[in-house]
């Protein structure tokens, strides 16, 4: 079918189109009958247009197609851009000043009842937003974010052009190695019994490319991780990507402070002063119960076991004496009700899985009210205003006692959960700042042996040599926001050396690690120079500058928290034909 096509969009339209005739194309966005004077907003990708149908103007035919208009039909017009009535005039519009006089209509589409509305309260369910997520694209809210990330693109990708980075796409099929998150694995139907990986990220490519004498790539790249879900993540995600030779954890972090001081400016108008603060993990740890706090509140955790010995009490006894500790955080001027008291007791214990928390509070007449009021001395006030600046007998302390990481965990977890109930956060603040020297291993309970925390090819600190695994520190760095990890790096191990010796203290064969990582040793001693970098999550910087707190809302079409797509019902069953293909045999028994 031919049809009018648009000679400009609507959002366009201003004083220099008066008088003159234009073509628009788009969705009815509202319909207003109003008994012989028909309006129509007209909306495409680029905003809306108001559509007048005078009666005088109009025949037979296109008058009953106009009677008969529906939100979310498709039509093309034609017309002439008029000046609104004085009293009509949308200052909240761009484009709220005109109006086409419409002579010409054809529907291009009509369209059932949606689902769900566009306007108004936004009522759909999560799960009915993502089954028809093509018509929740067309919400003026998600085209500005799909804008915006575009934007967000345009400019990561300009800026490292300006630095003399080199763009440079690594495979997304790739071998299986070990460390790391699951992979999701691919046969190969050409090599039959072999499997290709899908990236969980472009690691040792990115490494290879610095021993290939790149010195300053980066990459928008999409990975993927087949690892449990949760809010905010993803299984297939989009990274930023920057790696560089000759360099040090300053270099990179300089380069990377330059990207986030435009993108904050340009599309926050707020100014970033460079260079960003630094802290190191065991201080923001010990600080916040967190190696990425939210900065934009106080409300740090407090180490209170010197209060607690010799008070009888046999469970902290127990734990100061196996290495715990007893932690706090001190809400200031926040009388509690009993219930609200209980409630943050189970939100602890049933949500956050800790043994147990425990408040303290002073009645009004100055005694303690707490369920370990009679195990504690009547000096404990005073005792505790040394170790807790400016306590007041209305303040309330929540306490933890367990080992030092899980107990500090835990209040890491209620102290945020609290900020955002009781209003603490500053929402308009933003605190960015890197958190360094983090450590180079990390004990698996479960697996009872020791792991690297950021992954195996990071370097460690000088005289990592002559330590114990527990206490040896790692060249990584994070860059955190609000709370949110917004990248993170390190500098990498460039000598087969170093490397093997790190693979002996991750207890790794010497011939797995050959077998899968044969490549890489190879070409550390082929002249491999000195390189780090760093790797932003693409898509938690877009929700962060978008100013939405769901990362789906930045992703056109996202999954849910079991990885399933509801718009396209995928995962789905394939034919037994495909899996033949690829000599693979299903082994799942349905459960009735």
């Amino acid at each position: 079918m031919q049809f009018l096509k648009r000679s400009i969009v609507c959002g366009h339209i201003r004083e220099e189109h008066v008088g003159k005739e234009v073509v628009l194309n788009g969705w009815v966005h509202r319909h207003r009958d109003l008994g012989g004077l028909v309006f129509v907003d007209l909306r495409d990708q680029s905003g809306l247009m108001q559509l007048f149908f005078d009666p005088s103007s109009m025949d037979a035919a296109m008058a009953t197609q106009v009677r008969v208009l529906r939100a979310e039909w498709v039509i093309a017009v034609a017309g002439t851009v008029k000046h609104r009535a004085t009293g009509a005039i949308n200052d909240k519009l761009p484009t709220g000043r005109y109006e086409v006089l419409v002579t010409r209509l054809q529907v291009l589409n009509k369209a059932q009842p949606l689902p769900f509305q566009l306007e108004g309260e936004d009522t759909a369910s999560d799960e009915m937003r993502l089954r028809y997520r093509y018509i929740d694209l067309r919400r003026a809210a998600m085209q500005h974010m799909l804008k915006m990330r575009h934007d967000i693109m345009l400019t990561a990708r300009q800026y490292f052009d300006q630095q003399r980075f080199c763009e440079i796409e690594t495979p997304t099929l790739t071998k299986c190695t070990p460390g790391g998150a699951r992979n999701f694995v691919v046969p190969c139907r050409l090599q039959p019994g072999t499997f290709y990986a899908l990236t969980e990220s472009p690691q040792l490519y990115k490494q290879l490319l610095m021993a290939g004498g790149v010195e300053k790539y980066f990459q928008i790249v999409r990975c993927f991780r087949d690892e449990a879900l949760r809010a905010n993540r993803q299984p297939e995600f989009t990274q930023l990507d920057i790696e560089m030779s000759f360099i040090d954890e300053t270099d990179i972090q300089k380069v990377c402070e330059g990207l986030v001081q435009i993108l904050w400016k340009k599309f926050l108008n707020v100014e970033l002063t460079l260079p960003l603060k630094r802290y190191t993990y065991d201080e923001v740890f010990a600080r916040f119960g967190s190696d990425k706090p939210d900065m934009r509140f106080k409300l740090e955790v407090n180490d209170i076991s010197a209060l607690f010995k010799g008070t009888g009490l046999k469970f902290i006894a127990s734990t100061l004496e196996q290495g715990g500790r007893v932690g706090c955080l001190q809400v200031s001027d926040k009388r509690f009700s009993r219930a609200e008291l209980d409630r943050w007791t189970d939100y602890v214990t049933k949500e956050l899985g800790a043994k147990g928390l425990v408040w303290i509070r002073w009645r009004e007449d100055g005694s303690i009210d707490s369920p370990l009021a009679k195990h504690l001395p009547a000096d404990f006030f005073e005792a505790a205003s040394h170790a807790l600046a400016g306590l007041r007998k209305t303040d309330t302390l929540f306490v933890v006692a367990g080992p030092y990481e899980e107990a500090w965990t835990t209040l890491g977890q209620l102290r945020l959960t609290l900020g955002k109930e009781l209003g603490l956060i500053d929402v308009q603040q933003h605190a960015l700042f890197w958190v360094t020297d983090f450590p180079l291993f990390e004990f698996d309970k479960e697996k009872s042996c020791w792991q690297a925390r950021h992954h195996q090819f990071t370097a460690p600190q000088d005289g990592w040599e002559t330590l114990d695994i527990k206490d040896i520190k790692a060249r990584a760095y994070d860059l955190v926001c609000n709370g949110e990890e917004l990248g993170g790096g390190s500098i990498r191990i460039h000598s087969s050396e170093v490397q093997n010796k790190i693979f002996d203290l991750l207890g790794v064969d010497k011939q797995l690690a050959t077998e899968k990582f044969g490549f890489l040793f190879e070409a550390q001693n082929l002249g491999y120079p000195p390189e780090g970098g760093l790797a932003f999550g693409f898509d938690r910087l877009v929700m962060m500058l978008c100013g939405t707190d769901a990362i789906r809302n930045v992703i056109a079409f996202p999954k849910t928290q079991n990885g399933s797509c509801l718009m396209m019902q995928a995962p789905s069953e394939v034919d037994e034909a495909l899996l033949k293909d690829v000599h693979l045999k299903s082994t799942y028994v349905k459960k009735d």
